[in-house]
């Protein structure tokens, strides 16, 4: 089986759709508002008409290069191209402000290969180990972890962490705009019946990093473009730079690996744990948001390796731990192939087959992404006023597919001027993003937590991996308040002398 799964994907026509797939994915990928979701739909019917190998081939270089695509806009136009990136947005951004581009673009190769092949090894030597332990997380410890996830805010909270904790309240209360998941009761719409269905991520991150970067830089003095050097020797990183960065590499593998486990929580979701991890174990936290390289790697290496761990649970359990890999579940079905238990035994050769052709994926993402630093870099020679124009266009069409309405277009537009005038009292909007992204988890899951134990709170510290969680919350909060205390006495101290 092992043989013929590998030699099933080592063919001409194999190799062609995967190499295609991952070359369409990075372009869906680096469009701000389309995404590996979008590519993956509409090349699913085209999918069904190949053969078995052929199809999932394409479906999974269309995921590889859809979530790795994302970091390009985030890294030269601060715009994440899909929402996995859009930590990339916060060091790879100022790194490419101050002529590093070039750099910034090959660490992001770089780490996205490594956490996709890192989770290419954890989904084929603990596949099984890993989601039978996935079984055990309930809506207690889904919550615990939401919870946990919040003390985050504080950390990227910049200046003030007061302003930072009401960014975060704020990007929670937006999340709660719509029909509520438990009791569907509608919620903050105004009588507006397009609210009905709330915010959606993408034309949230295109508000908030398009828009109001547009508006930010419309009254700047130079709209022209500016040469940027793009010659980079290997991969921008020395061998110094790396083995310093080899513990936050492991730790976002991890953390992206085990929450591509968990279904429903998504890239985007492991991007910040890593990143907001990553600051909290630095020695130079106030690097961070500046162009420190370990915020790249990171994010980098954590939203990639979520598309391995993703993919565990729909082979092992027959869940798929998100959209693309529902996607491929539906794939996967049209072929006669049921994942689950005995996938291995029934078509081991499709999953050596799948492991093949996702690793197949990364290595043509990571020659396509490094051969094309120096054509992506050129962007911005481009004129700035040429450049947002081209960037409007794309961001509305992008909003627009999301779920075909045009209100969205206007909701963009809304929420850019409202961040740029929130930016502009000093809230900022890494909280305000965090606390959308996990506020419809923690609210589900509280729900869920609720109502299966009748009201009682008792079951979360009485289970374990769910007490462990809220451990680590009062730590982790305490560590953050005895940081911050810290730091004002030093700065009352500087004052004062």
């Amino acid at each position: 089986m092992l043989l013929e799964g590998i030699l099933s994907v080592l063919t001409p026509a194999c190799f062609a759709w995967n190499f295609f797939g991952t070359f369409v994915g990075i372009i869906f990928g680096a469009i701000p508002g389309l995404s590996a979701v979008m590519a993956m739909v509409l090349f699913l019917p085209m999918s069904f008409g190949l053969e078995p190998y052929q199809g999932i081939a394409l479906l999974l270089g269309l995921y590889v290069g859809g979530i790795s695509g994302g970091m390009i806009s985030a890294i030269l136009i601060k715009i994440p191209g899909t929402p996995a990136s859009m930590c990339t947005v916060f060091d790879g951004g100022p790194m490419a402000d101050r002529g590093e581009a070039g750099k910034a673009l090959g660490i992001g190769v770089l780490y996205s290969f490594i956490g996709g092949i890192l989770s290419a090894l954890s989904l084929i030597c603990i596949a099984p180990l890993l989601a039978q332990a996935a079984l055990k997380f309930s809506p207690y410890e889904y919550c615990s972890i939401a919870i946990m996830s919040l003390t985050i805010i504080a950390s990227l909270s910049g200046k003030s962490m007061i302003n930072g904790l009401i960014s975060g309240i704020m990007g929670l209360l937006v999340a709660c705009i719509g029909v509520s998941p438990v009791g569907s009761v509608a919620r903050l719409t105004f009588g507006n019946r397009n609210l009905l269905s709330g915010v959606s991520m993408i034309p949230l991150l295109i508000g908030v990093f398009a828009i109001c970067e547009i508006i930010a830089s419309a009254g700047a003095e130079n709209n022209l473009g500016k040469k940027v050097p793009y010659k980079v020797k290997g991969f921008g990183i020395t061998m110094k730079e790396f083995k310093s960065e080899t513990v936050n590499m492991l730790r976002s593998a991890i953390i992206g690996i085990v929450i591509g486990i968990l279904p429903g929580l998504g890239a985007n979701t492991s991007g910040v744990f890593a990143y907001g991890a990553a600051k909290s174990a630095s020695k130079h936290p106030e690097e961070f948001g500046t162009g420190c390289i370990s915020g790249l790697v990171a994010s980098e290496t954590a939203n990639n390796a979520n598309t391995g761990g993703a993919i565990i649970p729909l082979l092992t359990l027959g869940v798929p731990g998100n959209t693309p890999t529902a996607l491929l579940l539906a794939a996967l079905t049209v072929h006669g192939i049921t994942p689950g238990p005995l996938i291995f035994t029934k078509s081991g050769a499709m999953v050596y087959g799948i492991y093949t052709a996702f690793i197949l994926a990364n290595i043509f993402m990571l020659l396509l992404e490094w051969r094309g630093i120096k054509v992506f870099v050129k962007m911005l020679d481009v004129p700035k006023y040429i450049m947002y124009s081209v960037i409007i266009a794309l961001c509305m069409v992008g909003t627009f597919s999301d779920k075909n309405r045009a209100f969205d277009i206007l909701m963009v537009v809304v929420i850019g001027i409202i961040v740029y005038f929130l930016k502009q009292f000093g809230f900022a909007t890494t909280p305000f993003i965090i606390g959308f992204i996990l506020g419809p988890i923690l609210e589900t899951n509280l729900g869920r937590a609720i109502s299966m134990s009748e009201g009682s709170l008792l079951p979360f510290v009485t289970r374990p991996i769910s007490a462990a969680f809220l451990l680590v919350t009062l730590i982790s909060a305490a560590w953050v308040i005895k940081k911050n205390v810290k730091k004002e006495e030093n700065i009352l101290a500087d004052d004062e002398g």
